[in-house]
């Protein structure tokens, strides 16, 4: 078997800077955590009652090395069956090995360690009990975790129609204006609609993943991943060297309905995993919003499942969203809905859009300017006219779209 060597000096060299500055007995507390994830699945709630009762460092030399006596007394200290304990060591003795080189993958990747000993560990994730991640790992912003802002979960289906997308884009896009972080699982359809429109909207969003952080999965949103890693976050509780599996993907779903204040199904058919994520959130007392759709589409099925079962909210805009996170929205831009011209109103649409012109392209610092807005609100605004449809990038420049049947004049 491996040694495990719970020392300042180990922790040091295995952890490298994915920890950054830490006293001695942190860095070996962090040490310990980060090789617990190497032994157990997702929520195993017997090393979460074991670390919760002994600390990390001790349940492992436990878990690892300890003789009869210390294991028995260490299971009445956890609240643990003997044999609940035993058949957790079962689990965990034959994984010891993988440790060293999940370790070192994770260095090369460049990833940052976050344990609940760190001031930016996500205090949401205490409703989860020993079945909370014992660390997790993370690429990009990791103060999104931390932070106070609202957080919502959009999810739903992979195979998602485009009536689901646009609402999901619509959705994210105001929460991420509104300063509400957006969480997802980074996935075809709905998730990747959700954390891109956030994006576009200048918004934070953060994507949880059911593997390692070495590799992108689904490989079709690498790219989308990558922005995320530079300008959201992109975190995991399995270290990198893991496989997603389906397991791991109903269990990844606990803790993006755990990091969220609340949950909205967007579009989910009868089976689709999305009602896991939902199912999670009921659980532990979260909020759940679900959009219908038609009552025709089989992708809509699972949404009315709910809606007829469960103490779901109906999501039919994003004033919905507002109510369902309990009033925690302080509005710091001007949403999707107060964008629209419907009755000839000179409004914040139609002075954006004065200011990008129809023909050359102007940078949002000079949008910004003719329009009278702060560029960080004109970037958000003109990241939500996109997704409409009313403006283009072209070049480093803003244009207007040209209107549908009209002469394009370049």
């Amino acid at each position: 078997m491996t040694e495990i060597e719970l020392t300042a000096h180990r922790a040091r060299r295995e952890l490298g800077q994915m920890v950054g500055e830490a006293s001695d007995d942190d860095m070996v507390i962090s040490y310990a955590r980060a090789v617990w994830s190497t032994l157990v699945e997702p929520g195993d709630g017997v090393a979460g009652a074991l670390v919760a009762a002994l600390g990390a460092p001790l349940a492992l030399e436990v878990a690892l090395s300890a003789g009869d006596r210390a294991i028995a007394d260490a299971a009445r200290a956890a609240d643990l069956s003997l044999d609940a304990l035993r058949a957790g060591r079962a689990r965990w003795m034959p994984r010891i090995g993988a440790a060293p080189a999940a370790l070192a993958l994770s260095r090369r990747t460049g990833l940052h360690l976050l344990t609940p000993e760190d001031g930016r560990w996500p205090a949401r994730a205490g409703v989860l009990g020993p079945h909370a991640p014992l660390c997790l790992w993370a690429r990009g912003d990791v103060s999104l975790l931390g932070a106070t802002a609202p957080a919502v979960a959009l999810v739903g289906a992979r195979a998602a129609s485009s009536y689901g997308e646009q609402v999901a884009s619509d959705l994210a896009a105001e929460s991420a204006i509104a300063g509400v972080t957006v969480f997802s699982g980074a996935a075809y359809g709905i998730d990747g609609a959700a954390h891109s429109a956030a994006l576009t909207a200048g918004g934070s969003t953060v994507a949880v993943m059911a593997g390692g952080l070495e590799r992108t999965y689904p490989v079709g949103h690498i790219d989308l991943v990558e922005r995320m890693a530079r300008a959201g976050l992109v975190i995991a509780e399995m270290p990198c060297g893991t496989v997603p599996t389906k397991h791991r993907f109903l269990m990844r779903n606990r803790l993006i309905a755990a990091f969220s204040d609340a949950t909205v199904v967007v579009e989910a058919g009868w089976r689709s995993g999305a009602l896991n994520t939902a199912n999670h959130a009921l659980q532990i007392g979260r909020p759940l919003g679900v959009v219908p759709g038609p009552i025709t589409s089989a992708s809509s099925m699972g949404c009315h499942r709910l809606l007829r079962s469960s103490e779901a909210v109906c999501i039919t805009g994003f004033s919905d969203v507002q109510e369902l996170l309990g009033g925690m929205i302080a509005v710091t831009a001007t949403a999707v809905g107060e964008l629209t011209d419907a009755d000839g109103r000179t409004d914040d649409r139609t002075r954006l859009l004065d200011a990008v012109g129809s023909r050359t392209g102007r940078a949002t610092e000079d949008v910004a300017r003719r329009a009278g807005f702060a560029v960080d609100e004109a970037a958000a605004l003109l990241g939500l006219l996109e997704l409409e449809g009313a403006v283009v990038r072209r070049g480093s420049g803003w244009v207007q779209a040209p209107r549908s049947g009209a002469a394009t004049l370049w």
